[in-house]
């Protein structure tokens, strides 16, 4: 067997792992953002000068961001639970010991500090952990498609070949998902002359995706690289995919209201699993039988799109709610109830899917995967929103603000600011958010070209690991250098 037989063999006929897997490790990300801030907030107590130098703040979030995903989708797998709650319980220790500080210089309860710092302002000029959620879905994506191809990489998280719930099979979702929470529409961007026009302007924006979707086809066509055909077909691939939803979605966004996104991904997914379930539809995505025209060879790309339509446009309602301005801390953690509420109740109509309907399909992005997306995505958004809560709390006890990505309360001086902006400058999530779609381009050069300098399928797992820590650190250089110089690559 060839080698590329052999590879794609390697990623085929797998069934996942369980939904509550998947959703364990959404609380790893947010844990890691708030162990950086605290560390910061600790580094700032004990005199540390702030901002540290262009390296050593690239190697901090390094260590302590993108480090930790690695790991956790590799050689800690099995014990990620462990994981999650040692970095909690260190987090909390450092949280009181920061709240006990304060409580030596001023007087009260605890719960006359919390009560005071629900009904206090804070900035609103944007969301952090939209930008979070939406960075992080990029940098597991990113490990996720180099690390598939190692066996220290758990074979249950790898992407499904029909039905089941592997984390890949959520990062495709997701990376929808994170596309649609800041569209212009879901930001109340206002339609600029006619409204054919506006089609015609995004009809032309997503130029650059088509680019790339053909340049990968000939790439991959033309160097033999492995592909797992029942992922999206043989001319097909995901950047197609995200061009075509953006396409119709914006068309959807222009014929009806942005605020009934909702019942419009409802409309599609409900519709379109009910012709897989009246029409020989499903039989023809799922059947192994020949690819003799375009269509059938292209046959889970062509109609999956379908599902990722309603994915976005669950998440253009998800993203106009969260745009909303709010100043007050009560009035995000009335947000985090909201999307708790919004995922656990998803959640119940998804086990309800699963076992009255059919299960999870990725391949066919049915009804049931698009509800998991979704529930999967409000919890992930949920979790990140209260680790940024519990980062501006110690902010406040200790009257330290300077940290990237997160909240800031209000009322800061203008020298405050410019400090502020500094570490926004060295910050590697803000690095990868400046150029999100050049940094997902890079990870899949830079995956191909691994995979032909590296024997992936015999290597050890240190060797592995190593590789992938490597991987990833080149992607953060790149893209944490054009960050500091000011340049945005986007030309479209």
């Amino acid at each position: 067997m060839a080698e590329a037989e052999v590879k794609v063999a390697f990623v085929s006929n797998l069934n996942g792992t369980t939904v509550a897997e998947v959703s364990l490790g959404s609380f790893l990300a947010p844990l890691c953002l708030l162990s950086r801030g605290l560390f910061l907030i600790v580094f700032h107590f004990c005199r540390g000068v702030l901002p540290l130098a262009k390296g050593a703040h690239l190697l901090l979030d390094f260590t302590m961001l993108i480090m930790p995903l690695v790991l956790s989708c590799t050689v800690l797998s099995g014990i990620l639970h462990w994981v999650i709650i040692g970095l909690a319980v260190a987090d909390l220790f450092v949280l009181f010991l920061l709240y006990r500080n304060k409580k030596t210089s001023s007087h009260g309860s605890i719960l006359s500090s919390l009560d005071s710092f629900v009904h206090s302002h804070v900035e609103s000029n944007f969301v952090p952990f939209v930008t979070a959620f939406r960075v992080l879905v990029n940098v597991k994506t990113a490990i996720s498609i180099l690390a598939v191809d190692f066996s220290v990489f758990p074979r249950r998280y790898a992407k499904t070949e029909t039905y089941g719930t592997g984390v890949m099979d959520f990062g495709v979702g997701a990376y929808v998902m994170a596309n649609a929470l800041v569209c212009p529409e879901a930001r109340g961007k206002k339609i600029q002359g006619s409204k054919f026009s506006h089609l015609v302007k995004q009809l032309l924006s997503v130029w650059p995706l088509i680019l790339l979707g053909l340049v990968r086809l000939a790439s991959v066509k033309s160097t033999g690289y492995h592909e797992h055909v029942t992922e999206y077909g043989l001319h097909w691939n995901f950047f197609f995919t995200l061009a075509i939803v953006r396409v119709v979605a914006s068309a959807l966004l222009v014929v009806f209201p942005v605020n009934s996104s909702w019942l419009m991904a409802l409309v599609i997914s409900g519709v379109y699993q009910v012709v897989l379930e009246t029409t020989d539809l499903k039989s023809f995505i799922t059947q192994n039988g020949g690819r003799n025209n375009f269509v059938e060879a292209n046959r889970e790309g062509i109609f999956s799109v379908v599902g990722y339509i309603a994915i976005y446009m669950a998440g253009v309602q998800a993203g106009l709610y969260l745009m909303q301005t709010r100043t007050l801390v009560k009035d995000w953690i009335r947000v985090v109830r909201n999307l708790l509420l919004g995922s656990f109740g998803l959640w119940l109509i998804l086990h309800m899917c699963q076992t009255y309907i059919e299960p999870v399909s990725r391949r066919m992005a049915n009804l049931s995967f698009c509800m998991w997306t979704v529930a999967q995505s409000l919890f992930f958004l949920s979790c990140l929103s209260i680790g940024d809560i519990v980062l501006l709390f110690a902010k406040v006890v200790s009257n330290f603000s300077h940290v990237s990505v997160s909240w800031n309360p209000s009322g800061s001086s203008q020298t405050e600011g410019k400090l502020r902006n500094k570490m926004d400058m060295l910050c590697l999530i803000q690095s990868v958010n400046r150029n999100q779609l050049l940094f997902f381009l890079l990870a899949n050069l830079m995956t191909g070209l691994t995979n032909i300098l590296v024997d992936t399928l015999k290597s050890n797992n240190f060797f592995a690991v190593c590789v992938l820590l490597l991987y990833m650190f080149v992607n953060s250089l790149a893209i944490f250098i054009l960050h500091i110089k000011n340049i945005t690559i986007k030309f479209w």
